[in-house]
């Protein structure tokens, strides 16, 4: 989540960017400057980056200089960087203005970069040198955040770090392509960027630097009477760490605060968080569900309160493990359980929050994750940095998302709209995030709840009531939607193909569909995944009308392609060809390719979203489709570095992700396969068809057993059953392969119905194609069986009317037409990869029975080989028991 909430401060339903009156009321005074003539200036949304023209080149890697500054001290540390850089011809960026900063000091902020200000690139280590002596001396009394990733230097607030000048990628280990160093035997190398400082194995220290290195070394915890044993958790402002006190043995939470970092939306750093939260707990001492204060020390400029050890579990991952609806086994009994210790649990919570309340605190900010419950049975409240006096009837800095309230709540009020959430939220996980961007969501959730669990109908609507409050009627924007399951389906289609032509912005650069933040990436904009090649994709798969000023803004921002964009098929330039050849478009396509093929596309990973099975299948498509030669030769290739890269079924970790390369259809070794299928339909090399076997062998050693029974992709801490990087996306490759090799000698048969058990699971907290339930719903659609004994009468997969039925927890009025939210659920998404277009794709191919195909995952012989009737989409009966559980 960290990573949207920035780009929810531009718009109340969409994920963007500040617009320019936004950044020009933030910019810093010198963003406006001239620059000499023989300097250039190169500005981002983000940064301003100024350099000397046509003087020596910058090496491409080597020592650099970053600059902290608090917001207050900002403007001053520019002045001296802007006075001291340019008579000397040293090259130079910085944030552009005060939001920037804020957002790179914010608690959610990434500790690896958090605190910069600015970086200086000196030409060598002797320059290096004079520059940190030099504004040591200037920058005199700025203060700022520690910079974590940096050696600092002296005690002001210059810092510096070996790394690269010149972007240069590489594959790192997890297949992905990351920012590189050339290390010392001239091999690109990941530039790694964590929250700690190292110096490369193949460089030194500069010795000057030594004594800065010794006098950081020299702040230990040695002498204090705390033992630290772990690490719980860490965020921008600091970490919270399980020790054990040295005179008693008990063992202790230590929580600490980074001086200047940690910003909440009231400017407050995580020092002056700390200091209120002792301050709190002090007020709330002897409560038994408030931790006890023991100790507030310092250490260098960080501080520490020490509090009692609570060993408990979240409350939040109890839901996770509890939560039956998520279980391709769930049973009435199961619910009725799951109701019974929800209903419990909560009162217990109102009990808690109340005694805070007879002490005179509004905690502030309450969710499953604050909430602690120990073996025995005890509940506690963690977390009072954003606690209030109910006195004073403010509102919290800082809150989750999806318990947050509404500005018209204050003082236990807030608290009491947070409980609300939290009973809708344990039998509805996550979809109160949504009453963020229309709280009149909140009647159909509850309907949901009500018709899913045996709630008690009294509690529910009481917390209706509260999320409600004096909310005016929305003029049955959100009773009147078609709903997927309820509605006939040209009527649901008709209304997502409205929401996301109505949301269209033909008069920006950047993007034409808001959509998922990667969009903001250099190519997000355009490609499938997150920009207008996706979702021009599914209008023009579900709907004959088309689009042609949409089309042209498509096609000349593909040729003229901004600097970083991908290459790949879901997230770069080949998917836009794809598209665009679709469309008709053929000479834009080959263009589009034309450009690809002069990168260094041969240092691609292997995977289907962005890597060289994406870029070979499609050059295996549009060779055939336009009859070019060439691209058939450069497909060839790629086949053979693909083949020659895979290794054995057995050269892959057993975990997927993390640092080790991802599984799946999008991500994993399934690219590569469906390579290899698609190769050998087109030359007969049995040789394909077994490495094809290989590398879903591959996926499926990521695989683990859960549970229920299903089969799914392994990351270590948590199981995916999805599209892009789980269960029924490496099904779709399973099946794939079957039709081609039925006599299956690896027992991929079974695994195929065990990666199909997934898709009975009653609930998925997001709606969209790749990471949520369009995607179970299209995998289902697009033949996510071995054969056909599993169908009703009409052809169509039985569990899809309970899928489809399953998108109502998500729907969403807008403009008239129904809409669903992103990846976190802050915001509405018109994409193909997280949003309605993919909702879109996905019902269409579930309406017309397996005609609609993902690219490449078509049947052997195309589309036509599993023609089916459109699936009839009927009203459930809401007053038969028997249903109620389908309605999710």
């Amino acid at each position: 989540m960290d990573q949207y909430e920035p780009y929810c401060l531009a718009d109340r339903l969409f994920y963007d960017k500040l617009g320019e009156d936004q950044t020009e009321a933030s910019d810093f005074s010198f963003v406006h400057r001239e620059v000499p003539a023989d300097w250039v200036r190169i500005e981002t949304d983000t940064w301003m980056y100024y350099g000397l023209a046509g003087g020596d080149p910058l090496p491409s890697q080597g020592w650099k200089i970053h600059i902290s500054a608090r917001l207050d001290d900002a403007e001053r540390a520019l002045g001296v960087l802007w006075d001291y850089c340019l008579p000397r011809g040293i090259a130079f960026k910085y944030l552009r203005g005060q939001s920037a900063l804020v957002m790179y000091n914010a608690k959610t902020a990434s500790r690896s970069s958090s605190g910069k200000l600015a970086t200086i690139y000196p030409r060598d280590v002797h320059e290096l040198e004079l520059v940190l002596k030099d504004l040591d001396e200037l920058l005199r009394g700025v203060e700022g955040p520690y910079i974590l990733s940096d050696l600092r230097y002296g005690q002001g607030p210059l810092y510096v770090r070996y790394g690269g000048f010149a972007e240069r990628k590489v594959l790192s280990q997890n297949g992905e392509l990351v920012l590189a160093l050339e290390d010392g035997e001239g091999r690109l190398v990941p530039d790694v960027r964590g929250a700690t400082f190292s110096v490369p194995e193949w460089t030194t220290l500069p010795a000057f630097l030594e004594p800065h290195l010794a006098a950081r070394n020299a702040v230990t915890t040695t002498d204090l009477p705390y033992q630290i044993e772990s690490v719980l958790h860490f965020s921008n402002g600091g970490g919270v760490y399980l020790a054990r006190d040295k005179r008693s043995g008990d063992r202790v939470v230590l929580k600490e605060a980074r001086p200047h970092a940690g910003l909440d939306a009231a400017g407050r750093d995580a020092v002056t968080r700390l200091e209120h939260e002792r301050d709190i707990l002090e007020r709330l001492a002897g409560l038994d569900s408030v931790p006890d204060l023991h100790d507030y020390f310092t250490l260098g400029d960080h501080h520490f309160v020490v509090q009692e050890f609570v060993d408990g579990n979240p409350l939040q991952r109890m839901l996770v493990q509890r939560y039956p609806l998520t279980r391709a086994t769930c049973t009435e009994e199961e619910l009725a359980e799951y109701t019974a210790w929800a209903v419990d649990m909560l009162e217990r919570v109102e009990t808690a929050v109340r005694s805070l309340h007879e002490r005179g605190v509004v905690f502030g900010d309450l969710h499953p994750n604050n909430i602690l419950v120990t073996p025995d049975d005890r509940l506690v409240l963690i977390d009072y940095e954003v606690a209030t006096l109910a006195a004073d009837e403010a509102r919290s800095a800082l809150a989750n998302p999806a318990f947050a309230p509404p500005r018209d709540r204050t003082g236990v009020a807030a608290d009491h709209y947070s409980l609300a959430c939290l009973r809708m939220g344990l039998f509805a996980p996550q979809t109160t995030i949504m009453l963020m961007m229309h709280r009149q969501k909140i009647d159909q959730l509850a309907a949901l709840i009500r018709r899913t669990f045996p709630v008690p109908a009294e509690m529910i609507d009481e917390a209706r009531e509260l999320i409600l409050g004096d909310e005016p009627d929305d003029g049955g924007a959100m009773r009147d939607l078609p709903l997927p399951g309820a509605a006939p389906w040209p009527d649901v289609r008709d209304a997502l193909r409205r929401a996301i032509l109505a949301s269209a912005t033909l008069e920006r650069d950047d993007r034409l569909f808001p959509g998922d933040v990667a969009q903001f990436q250099p190519g997000g904009g355009i490609n499938i995944a997150t920009g207008a090649a996706g979702v021009l994709y599914a209008l023009s798969e579900t709907g004959d009308e088309r689009f042609p000023m949409c089309e042209t803004w498509l096609s000349k921002r593909a040729l003229e392609p901004a600097s970083g964009t991908s290459l790949g098929f879901y997230d770069g330039l080949h998917g836009v060809a794809y598209v665009l050849e679709r469309l008709g478009r053929r000479q834009h396509a080959l263009d589009v390719v034309d450009i690809t093929l002069k990168e260094k596309w041969e240092i691609l990973g292997p995977s289907l979203h962005n890597g060289l099975s994406g870029v070979g299948l499609n050059l295996l498509h549009l060779s055939e489709r336009t009859g070019e030669p060439s691209l058939r030769e450069v497909a060839d290739k790629i086949v053979d570095i693909c083949a020659d890269r895979l290794g054995g079924p057995e050269d892959v970790p057993e975990i997927s992700g993390g640092d080790h390369p991802r599984a799946g259809l999008l991500h994993g070794s399934c690219g590569p396969a469906l390579l290899f299928m698609h190769a050998y339909e087109r030359t007969g090399d049995a040789a394909l068809l077994d490495k094809a076997a290989d590398a879903l062998r591959q996926d499926l050693r990521r695989c683990i057993r859960a549970k229920d029974g299903s089969l799914q992709v392994n990351q270590g801490w948590r199981y995916l059953p999805y599209l892009e990087e789980g269960s029924v996306g490496l099904g779709l490759a399973v099946a794939r392969y079957l039709a081609l090799r039925p006599d299956d000698a690896h027992g991929f048969a079974q695994d195929l119905v065990d990666l199909r058990l997934i898709a009975r699971s009653g609930y998925f907290v997001l709606p969209g194609l790749f990471n949520g339930r369009a995607g179970i719903i299209a995998a289902l659609a697009m033949g996510l069986r071995q054969d056909e004994d599993n169908a009703d009468q009409d052809n169509t997969d039985p569990l899809l009317p309970q899928q489809i039925r399953g998108l109502q927890w998500h729907a969403m009025p807008y403009a008239g037409g129904l809409a669903y939210p992103g990846d976190q659920l802050l915001r509405l998404s018109m994409d193909f990869a997280t949003g309605t277009a993919g909702v879109l794709f996905a019902l269409h191919a579930a309406s017309n029975a397996g005609r609609v195909f993902l690219p490449f995952i078509s049947p052997p012989g195309g589309a036509q080989a599993l023609a089916k009737e459109p699936l009839r989409v009927d009203t459930p009966d809401r007053d038969n028991p028997s249903e109620r559980r389908e309605e999710v």
